[in-house]
């Protein structure tokens, strides 16, 4: 298992394809790099494409802190800076996002482009910080499946949940929710619960980003997209239809297309 011990957490990545240019993919709560299955399937013929587990989620270690974004992008650049993918174009989906917008800040030289799908420069918004914690403690103390409805909705849009023939994707992802690991799963979701803003500091950032964001996604409205998008200079932002919170799965064709417009682009 393909392992890389950095900033005092083992963290599991896996490389795919190759090519003169690296795509490094920041998955988001909850999830881990299977959801940029159809992504890395799409670019690898092209670039080198790198998937990693956040700490407390997917095979990466549980350790016992650092679950704050600040650590977190820590992470992030000890991992591009270790497997040598510097400057890479860096995609980071909700939790990924936040971290990919504190890269973008405080090591640009370590990224070629940025692009942010369904997330926030917000913080988590005040209306939600009660509902989420009680998720939270239902999950971490009495189980996932327990809650796994509710998250699905949060996480999916009404597209993806209510096609008949999508069935079994859903079945495949709800029980890749619930087999995340209790307490891991519970300090990485406190961490984004708490995390802190950074819109404010966006005006900062000078490399070429791309901004995806769902029309059905209501975890991170398309309106944060469209601020994040007016206060990055130069950036681009694309509506994908029919998408939720987790678009990569949803509509990866949709995405994939954005993706290598984007980078042809650069």
């Amino acid at each position: 298992m393909p392992v890389l011990k950095v900033n005092g957490a083992e963290l599991y990545y896996e490389e795919h394809g190759s090519g003169a240019e690296t795509i490094v993919f920041a998955h988001g709560l909850l999830w881990s790099g299977l959801m940029f299955e159809k992504q890395v399937a799409a670019l690898k013929d092209r670039y080198r494409c790198i998937t990693f587990d956040f700490r407390g989620q997917g095979q990466s270690e549980v350790t016992q802190d650092g679950y704050d974004m600040d650590t977190l992008c820590e992470d992030a650049a000890a991992l591009i800076e270790g497997l040598n993918a510097s400057p890479c174009h860096f995609l980071g989906l909700s939790m990924g996002g936040f971290i990919g917008m504190r890269l973008a800040l405080r090591r640009p030289e370590l990224l070629r482009s940025l692009i942010l799908v369904e997330t926030t420069a917000d913080p988590e918004p005040q209306e939600n910080v009660g509902k989420y914690r009680l998720l939270n403690f239902i999950s971490r103390w009495i189980g996932m499946g327990l809650v796994a409805g509710k998250v699905e909705k949060i996480m999916f849009g009404q597209k993806f949940l209510t096609d008949p023939d999508r069935a079994d994707e859903r079945k495949l992802w709800r029980q890749r929710a619930i087999s995340n690991h209790k307490v891991g799963i519970s300090r990485a979701t406190n961490g984004v619960i708490d995390r802190q803003g950074v819109y404010d500091d966006l005006d900062k950032i000078t490399t070429p980003t791309l901004i995806l964001v769902g029309d059905q996604d209501l975890a991170t409205v398309p309106a944060k997209s469209e601020r994040m998008h007016a206060r990055i200079a130069g950036s681009q932002l694309k509506i994908i239809p029919g998408a939720g919170h987790t678009s990569s799965v949803e509509e990866p064709e949709a995405v994939n297309a954005a993706i290598e417009e984007f980078l042809s682009s650069l």
